[in-house]
């Protein structure tokens, strides 16, 4: 079954977030996270990701910053920020609360 338009942009911000917590990362690699972590049932392209990261860079939860790749090139690199910390910490509780209210109401949970 196809994942639901909805739901994965509901949870971009939130994802996107957790693999910048393992790590600064760059654009190519966070589309290829996401579709090696989730087994292929995710993929990005950069016309979805570069505005959500904009947008985490105007929320002060993410930086940018440029970068030399391995080869050389240059590379625009996104950090977590602290607020960005806080933030995924909100949403990953926000996103288990309901969660368990869908499967609460859906008939799932006692």
């Amino acid at each position: 079954m196809p994942l639901s338009k909805n739901l994965v942009a509901a949870s971009a911000t939130p994802i996107i977030l957790g693999l910048l917590r393992r790590g600064d990362s760059y654009g190519y690699e966070i589309i290829a996270n996401v579709r090696d972590s989730s087994g292929g049932a995710l993929e990005w392209a950069d016309g979805m990701l570069y505005p959500i990261l904009h947008r985490l860079e105007k929320q002060g939860w993410v930086e940018a910053y440029w970068g030399q790749s391995e080869a050389g090139r240059k590379r625009k690199y996104y950090r977590l920020l602290k607020a960005g910390r806080v933030e995924l910490e909100r949403q990953r509780k926000a996103w288990n609360e309901t969660h368990a209210l869908v499967q609460r109401m859906t008939g799932r949970l006692a």
